[in-house]
């Protein structure tokens, strides 16, 4: 069995929730006044919220808008996904 560290373990939680944000988002163009899916809406958008904060904290930006540095572009800080330090 594939031993995973926190980094990854993090990740792939904050993915599992952004897709059930995603999928819940679909579900709600076709039922828009289900207050249950809007309930499990607001419940996985909340936790992706916090798990995006607590990785971008500990591992950098996700993604290259949120640097969030004006005077300075910490997306390039740290080593390139395929740099062994990354790994």
């Amino acid at each position: 069995m594939l031993m995973c560290d926190e980094r990854t373990r993090l990740l792939r939680r904050l993915q599992a929730e952004d897709f059930a944000v995603y999928e819940v988002v679909l579900y709600l163009d076709g039922h828009p006044n289900c207050r249950h899916a809007l309930a499990y809406y607001h419940r996985h958008r909340e936790m992706a919220m916090r798990l995006r904060a607590e990785y971008e904290r500990k591992y950098g930006p996700l993604m290259n808008d949120a640097s969030g540095d004006a005077s300075h572009f910490c997306w390039i800080d740290g080593p390139w996904p395929w740099e062994k330090e990354a790994n």
